[in-house]
């Protein structure tokens, strides 16, 4: 007999019992209808529908499959990952964050639960005569000749994630913590909103739909950026071109989020999907892109002005250097997002399939610009995937001066990685605009563990500076850092990323003839 014929015959059945028995016995038994007459009515629904076919095929018990997929993660999270199982992030790196936002005990016992002899396994090299930093406020300055006001920024600091994805707990409670451990808090393309005033030194990202400094037309309005740019409490401008969570895309607010007093903020529709056009409507090439830049830096005083890019066709990156050699116009910094980004909305092929991870970006844009001797102009900040000290070292070794974190943030805040950002339901208020959600983040608590979490990790980042012997940043070198590159090879990072013989191309002429040999 079919499932469904089955299940329908049980249920008629089960109504026709209690019917009859209330009308022999006593009419009571007619609340037991309760339950059985609307699930009999469901089963026929179903069973005629034609929408769903497991449904369709087997009423009611159907339902024990959309049951069971929408706890899955959670199932799979709390009961079957191991530590080192989990993805983006493994319970093992989510745990290193909560402990040092909460000041809790971070060792751990019994030795390492990676395999050193996995391909992919990475190291660094120890030295037999470890050195003392006293100082553990790694910083770098941020600025060069045509700055006014270069900016010393911590190798560590927040990444661009804007009020509207994020909660108003959660953005305060970042700005907070940024203003107690001294670091940056960059923005997002969302705008300054009054939480991002609460101390906090800003970095102030302004992508394509120039959110809080847009006409009308959507268009860039020069006095509104100037009015913004001015205040104290923003200390860089970084223009955004792409993301690694959506390169060459554009950005997305789902119209849930999008409150009336996000849209004030943004200058934008309340209760609609915002979507940020792919490219800049102020400039379309590499030349008026340097020219925009020098506008910028002009309307804000002299600050601090870079731009944000996920490398893709390394051409365009090499049109943007001989921009700067043309014009003589240098940003200050570059910030440079793998392709591992995340914490932006995105569809499924640009998340998975576009763009250039990390290591491989990083390592290009640092070559690139040492060949075009643009590297003592422009200071390059990183982002992806950085929680811990041996991720902040491994890409000052690849040629970072500073970097990022995101989720390494958003885990300090309470985030439990529901996987939930962009459904506006999450679970512990970082990633939702619904007040009885974010009201559950007490900014008191949360803003002590971002800047707990901060200071926690360059401690731990100067310790293993210490162990290698590294006395400053310019110290840590990329011929100190491996990785297992298959079953019988380890090779350096130099080997990897930079070549065997030690130094890079001399110039920009030989280093673009070389570039695409492989």
């Amino acid at each position: 007999m079919e499932v469904r014929k089955l299940i329908l015959s049980i249920m008629i059945v089960i109504n026709l019992i209690i019917v009859s028995f209330g009308f022999i016995f006593t009419s009571s038994w007619f609340w037991l209808l309760i339950i059985p007459f609307p699930l009999l009515l469901i089963a026929l629904y179903h069973s005629f529908q034609t929408k769903h076919a497991i449904l369709r095929n087997y009423p009611l018990v159907g339902y024990f499959r959309y049951i069971f997929e929408s706890i899955r993660p959670e199932l799979r999270q709390y009961f079957w990952e191991s530590d080192m199982d989990g993805r983006p992030f493994n319970r093992r790196q989510r745990s290193i964050v909560y402990q040092r936002a909460k000041n809790q005990r971070e060792t751990v016992a019994f030795g390492m639960q990676t395999d050193p002899q996995a391909v992919g396994n990475e190291w660094a090299a120890h030295s037999v005569f470890p050195c003392h930093i006293e100082n553990h406020d790694l910083r770098t300055t941020v600025g060069n000749a045509a700055c006014k006001k270069p900016y010393s920024l911590s190798v560590f600091n927040i990444s661009a994630m804007s009020y509207g994805a994020l909660s108003k707990t959660a953005i305060t409670a970042l700005n907070k913590g940024a203003a107690l451990q001294n670091f940056a808090h960059n923005t997002g393309e969302g705008g300054i909103s009054d939480y991002h005033n609460n101390g906090g030194d800003l970095i102030w990202q302004v992508g394509t739909g120039y959110f809080g400094c847009r006409n009308q037309e959507g268009k860039f309005d020069a006095e509104l950026f100037r009015e913004k740019s001015n205040r104290e409490n923003v200390k860089m401008v970084e223009l955004k071109l792409s993301q690694g969570a959506k390169p060459g895309h554009g950005g997305i607010l789902p119209a849930a989020k999008n409150t009336p007093e996000v849209a004030a903020i943004r200058h934008v529709i309340p209760g609609t999907d915002v979507m940020s056009p792919p490219a800049h409507s102020a400039f379309s090439s590499p030349t008026e892109m340097m020219h925009f830049i020098q506008q910028l830096r002009e309307l804000s005083g002299g600050k601090p002005i870079g731009f944000k890019i996920c490398i893709g066709d390394k051409h365009e990156f090499i049109d943007i250097c001989h921009a700067m050699q043309n014009t003589q116009i240098f940003p200050d910094f570059i910030s440079v997002d793998g392709s591992e980004g995340g914490t932006g909305a995105a569809p499924l092929e640009f998340t998975d399939n576009l763009g250039m991870p990390l290591y491989d970006a990083l390592a290009f844009v640092t070559k690139t610009l040492i060949a075009f001797g643009l590297k003592k102009h422009v200071k390059v900040i990183v982002s992806s995937r950085i929680v811990t000290g041996f991720d902040i070292l491994k890409v000052i070794a690849l040629g970072a001066d500073a970097c990022y974190s995101a989720r390494g943030m958003m885990f300090a805040l309470g985030c439990i990685q529901a996987l939930k950002c962009n459904e506006d339901v999450c679970p512990v208020g970082v990633a939702t605009q619904q007040p009885h959600l974010y009201k559950g983040l007490d900014v008191n608590d949360k803003y002590v563990r971002v800047a707990q979490f901060h200071r926690n990790t360059l401690r731990a980042t100067v310790e293993i500076m210490e162990a290698c012997g590294f006395k400053t940043l310019s110290d840590v070198s990329a011929d100190k850092f491996y990785r297992k590159v298959d079953a019988i090879r380890t090779l350096s990072f130099q080997e990897i990323y930079f070549g065997t013989e030690g130094k890079l191309v001399n110039s920009h002429t030989d280093f673009e003839s070389k570039l695409f040999e492989d």
